[in-house]
């Protein structure tokens, strides 16, 4: 984040400008899950890059996870989570938490502006810098800039389709990116199945 002052007939105000990064989409269907997000950062009002990867693998390919928010924060927060997958052997749940509560406990980690989509063939979860370790009624979990669209286009999708989970979240996001300004068309998908 980047702070600006504008002065203006002496009037002296503050403003924030933000990396807004991302569209991130999970869609789980029995024990297939597909993660994907798009490739935008977008600093104020400016396409920053096009081609970011926002979802990766994690635990010898048996975890998916995608981040949306500040990029640098969002690396940091990666970091914590593999070591908590290897310190609880790759028990998500359990990893999660642990993160979930270091996140809302840790000064320096409070401040982060992130947050991460994370699932395995069991669990699909959302956690946030509150504590927040959520499980989704409908096994669809969206967040950035983004995932009203992407939530809402997936529901539909998995509802009335018959699509695999990566073709609901890559559709879904192609969506997304059609109608949200934060949100791009260079969609990066992982799965597990």
């Amino acid at each position: 984040m980047s702070v600006g002052i504008v002065q203006a007939e002496g009037v002296k105000e503050e403003f924030n400008l933000k990396i807004r990064s991302t569209t991130i989409l999970a869609v789980k269907v029995g024990d297939k899950i597909a993660i994907a997000g798009d490739g935008q950062v977008t600093f104020g009002d400016t396409v920053f890059k096009n081609k970011a990867v926002k979802v990766r693998k994690f635990y010898n390919n048996t975890i998916v996870a995608g981040f949306a928010g500040a990029a640098a924060d969002a690396f940091a927060l990666f970091d914590k989570f593999e070591n908590k997958l290897e310190e609880f052997g790759g028990n998500l749940k359990k990893a999660s938490v642990e993160l979930a509560k270091e996140w809302r406990s840790d000064k320096a980690l409070r401040e982060l502006d992130a947050m991460l989509v994370v699932g395995d063939k069991k669990n699909l979860l959302i956690l946030s810098g509150t504590g927040d370790v959520l499980e989704t009624d409908d096994d669809i979990a969206a967040i950035g800039s983004g995932g009203i669209y992407a939530y809402s286009a997936a529901k539909a999708l998995k509802r009335h389709t018959k699509l695999e989970p990566h073709e609901v979240v890559r559709e879904s996001l192609q969506i997304a990116g059609e109608i949200c300004i934060y949100t791009n068309t260079n969609i990066t998908v992982e799965k597990l199945y």
